[in-house]
């Protein structure tokens, strides 16, 4: 009990000593600023040489230093405002001669003669080895050197037993005291600047950092080893040494502070209790981070804050963890104190200080995450979530609070969102969660998450509120002076109560069809637009539509999109998602907003991706047999008109990027209507997996050439570039179609396939002499208005596939409805191949010059090659009689004829030039 009571007034004593040192930093810090105002307001500045060496020993040199060496560079009186001021470097020998000792017995320097700056001022040169050696590691390895010759010499006497327990203790809490006061001594005494470029090595701090180390061991040593002290005495004097050694870091420099806090952090791990008090723990713990964050303050060190921050975060973690049991109001004290100093503390402003309009402050990174961690597991751990959520939605709700408080405190906002949409969605890394939406509840390793009531519900409401309020409210503040920041807000206004709708549809609501949940979304849409034109009202200058109007409205087209899922079939979704992209295309009529093209283009990825996951639009087994006038007519069809007029209108309002991808998306879906109703139809009203037959091919490819026609052809009157590159696409894929499908995967004369019972209109006829006549007239249209390679690639795929079909329509006239390579060839079917072959290679040459295409007339001198070829190898051997005799006479004829011809051409060309 007396223990106790001394804790306690050691704890209110320190309350008071830190108030009081905050109090004279106060009055230190108007000090400085007015005499910084002055300072400002005059013509006498102090020299730049000197500014590096003032800068090094600030965080070293005492208070009074400090306001001595402010003082020093005040203007002078009057009359001596034209006198030459003495160089640095001679400012420099003179407080060096000086020395630490004899800094008031320095006799004062008469007037120096006038000389010019430049002669006398001298580079500021790098500490060299000798320096390095003789100032700073002396000092460092000393003061380690001390630190331990104090614990060797109790090891020493322990070991020969020349004084007693309490003798040695006494004897090593008087070397601390001895250490701290000679630094004290030191200090107070005039050593205030350091040896140039070694300001790490102040001998005050290094020495009070020692004797700060030999008393954390003396009273540790009275505890654990001899038992001398109770454990609450032994945790009252660790915190005070832990804290004293904060606070002495204002007068030592930040090294020291570090000292201070991790011997503060670790006092509960070296003092155990046999009835741990979890408010000693914590109460403990937010006195050291009070103070902690006063001097951080004051010194603004962000290093020394965070490691604050992260060792009482990491406390709390561990107590919520591994203590037995738990009281859940100790977490609730030790996060709001966490908040508390980040607010009021730390990022407390000072007097007549703005708030700046920009920055991010990285220490608040840490309690962002630990406050977030802890809120989390408020609603997970069942040993706190049992009965009640409140007090993790009332984290949550805190830290959106405190960085709506203090901007700079960003990363609470992230860490409040990713903790909402974690919470809500099941998934807490590093457990394994398992969601079970039909039992009403969430899993993590089998033990219930996040229980699916009424009140999940409700604060689920409540958090989707109050994201959207303090999103949108900062967003609009912060518009026009921090985009970033504003960005930041409007994206966890919309982000969040988005997640949090899912979730409670997916938990509460009625997956099939709910018009309750269509009808929240549907308030989200006109919220999020609302609040979209509202910030954008706010930009400078306005309706600029930036990043924050960007995720407002972004987050309007997700709600929409939620909304049609929720309240329509998958039907009437795909139909109205697609119709849904000339909404924002006819918004651009009012609105330049950039994200207005990118949410129609949005539209179309979601529309793609709807039909991915099920091509039938209303499921295989709603899907009607009737030929065109089904849902795939409306499903298919109705997005890619919408996507047509989005891009129409798009080219007459914003004319960028989302106005060629929604071009694209309409091209896409036209071609995929006319695809998906031919597979329709040619599978009998059953959309699968199966492989294309060769007549359906065939559809595949006609549509690929008649899209590459359409595309060229629209080009012509509104050029654009998706309809150039898509016209070339599109040909390249029909090209592909004959090539690999055609002529080797899906060709009867490989695969045997009936050709049909009738003889001219039949699969052949279908397959090669439409794709060939379609070839052929796309090649010739394009030919002045695609580059050269483009058209003189159609010609000669139409030139195949006319020769193709010749061939196997010879050969379906020997064969019959199944003209499989297998069955043979016969002597009279042999040579029609070579009459047909010198046929078609005349026809080819006549087509190309009638044409001018040196394509066709490459293809008929190949073609009539293989003819000559297949006469002189083949035919020679295998025919027989009258027929090789026709063979070699009618090849002879014909190639007098072609040589004929080619002298009259040249006459004709020598004639006319």
């Amino acid at each position: 009990m007396f223990e106790s009571l001394i804790g306690l007034v050691a704890i209110i004593a320190l309350f008071v000593i830190i108030s009081r040192q905050q109090s004279r930093i106060g009055l230190i810090e108007r000090e400085l600023g007015a005499l910084r105002s002055l300072v400002l307001s005059g013509v006498h500045v102090a020299p730049p040489q000197a500014k590096p060496v003032e800068q090094a020993a600030n965080d070293s040199m005492p208070a009074d230093a400090a306001i001595a060496a402010v003082t020093d560079i005040a203007p002078p009186p009057a009359g001596e405002a034209a006198a030459e001021e003495k160089p640095p470097t001679e400012v420099e020998a003179t407080e060096a001669a000086s020395g630490p000792w004899a800094a008031g017995e320095a006799a004062p320097a008469g007037p120096a003669p006038a000389q010019p700056v430049a002669a006398t001022a001298k580079p500021a040169q790098k500490p060299d080895i000798e320096t390095a050696l003789g100032t700073r590691w002396a000092v460092w390895v000393g003061g380690i050197a001390l630190a331990l010759g104090g614990l060797f010499l109790i090891r020493y006497t322990i070991e020969a037993g020349i004084f007693g327990p309490g003798v040695r203790l006494s004897m090593a809490a008087m070397l601390g005291l001895v250490l701290v006061a000679v630094g004290e001594f030191i200090r107070r005494t005039g050593f205030k600047v350091p040896v140039q470029g070694v300001a790490g090595a102040y001998i005050p701090a290094i020495l009070t950092a020692a004797g700060a180390f030999i008393l954390f061991g003396t009273v540790y040593a009275a505890h654990g080893v001899y038992g001398f002290i109770g454990p609450a005495l032994a945790f009252t004097l660790l915190g005070a040494i832990g804290v004293a050694t904060i606070a002495a870091a204002l007068v030592h420099g930040k090294a020291l502070a570090g000292v201070g806090l991790l011997g503060a952090v670790v006092t509960p791990m070296l003092v155990a209790s046999q009835a741990p008090n979890p408010w000693a723990l914590f109460g403990y713990l937010a006195i050291v981070l009070a103070a902690t964050g006063v001097i951080a303050r004051l010194r603004d060190w962000k290093l020394l804050m965070a490691a604050a921050f992260v060792g009482t975060g990491l406390w709390t973690i561990l107590y919520m963890t591994d203590a037995p049991g738990t009281n859940l109001p100790v977490v609730l004290f030790i996060n709001a104190v966490t908040l508390a100093v980040l607010a009021l503390v730390w990022l407390g402003r000072r007097g007549g200080e703005a708030e700046p309009a920009r920055g991010f402050d990285w220490p608040s990174v840490a309690p962002g995450f630990f406050v977030g961690l802890s809120a989390m597991a408020l609603f997970v751990d069942p040993a706190y979530a049992a009965g009640d959520a409140l007090p993790g939605a009332a984290l949550i709700a805190a830290l959106v609070a405190v960085a709506l408080y203090r901007p700079l405190a960003l990363a609470l906002l992230h860490a409040a969102g990713l903790a909402t949409v974690l919470v809500y969605l099941g998934i807490i890394p590093p457990t394994s969660v398992v969601s079970d939406f039909s039992g009403g509840a969430l899993g993590v390793d089998g033990l219930p998450a996040a229980v699916a009531d009424t009140l999940i519900l409700r604060i689920g409401i409540v958090l989707g509120l109050v994201f959207i309020a303090a999103g949108f409210w900062a967003a609009r503040k912060f518009a026009a002076s921090a985009h970033i920041r504003a960005a930041s807000w409007a994206a966890w206004g919309v982000v969040a109560p988005l997640v949090i709708l899912l979730a409670l549809w997916f938990t509460f609501g009625k997956l099939d069809r709910d018009l309750v949940y269509a009808a929240v979304a549907a308030l989200l849409v006109v919220v999020f637009a609302t609040g979209g034109e509202w910030i954008a009202r706010g930009e400078q200058p306005p309706l600029q539509g930036g990043a924050a109007v960007s995720f407002a409205l972004g987050g309007a087209a997700v709600a929409a999109l939620l909304m049609l899922y929720v309240a329509f079939g998958s039907g009437w979704t795909t139909m109205l998602l697609g119709a849904a992209a000339i909404v924002p295309a006819l918004a651009t009529r009012w609105r330049a907003y950039p994200v207005l093209g990118w949410i129609s283009v949005a539209a179309v990825i979601a529309v793609l991706g709807r039909i991915a996951f099920d091509p039938t639009i209303v499921g295989a087994e709603f899907l009607s047999r009737t030929p065109v006038f089904n849902w795939l007519l409306p499903g298919y069809g109705v997005p890619a008109l919408a996507f047509g007029f989005a891009a129409w209108q798009l080219a007459r309002t914003t004319n960028g990027r989302p106005r060629l991808a929604m071009e694209a998306g309409a091209a896409l879906f036209a071609v995929l209507t006319v695809a998906i109703l031919v597979r329709h139809a040619m599978h009998g009203g059953v959309i699968d997996m199966g492989a294309a037959t060769l007549a359906e091919q065939a559809i595949y490819t006609l549509i690929a050439i008649g899209a590459g026609a359409i595309l060229v052809a629209v080009d012509m009157r509104s050029p654009s570039l998706v309809l150039r590159y898509g016209s070339l696409a599109a040909g390249v894929v029909s090209v592909a179609f004959i090539v690999i499908q055609h002529f080797v995967a899906l060709n009867p004369l490989f695969t045997d396939e009936s050709t049909g019972r009738i003889p001219v209109f039949n699969l052949l006829f279908l397959a090669y002499l439409w794709p060939a006549l379609a070839a052929g007239g796309l090649a010739l249209y394009a030919r002045d208005k695609r580059p050269k390679w483009y058209a003189a690639m159609l010609a000669l795929v139409a030139a195949l596939l006319a020769f193709v079909y010749a061939t196997l329509s010879v050969r379906r006239l020997f064969k019959g409805e199944f003209i499989g390579l297998w069955s043979g060839l016969g002597q009279l079917e042999t040579y029609t191949y070579s009459a047909l072959w010198l046929i078609i290679g005349v026809a080819l040459l006549t087509a190309g010059v009638w044409l001018k295409s040196q394509v066709l007339r490459v293809a008929s001198a190949a073609l009539i090659s293989v003819a000559v070829l297949k006469v002189f190898l083949f035919d020679m051997s295998e025919l027989e009689g009258v027929l090789r005799a026709l063979s070699f006479i009618g090849l002879g004829a014909v190639l007098i004829g072609i040589g004929l011809f080619y002298q009259r051409l040249l006459t004709r060309a020598a004639r006319g030039t």
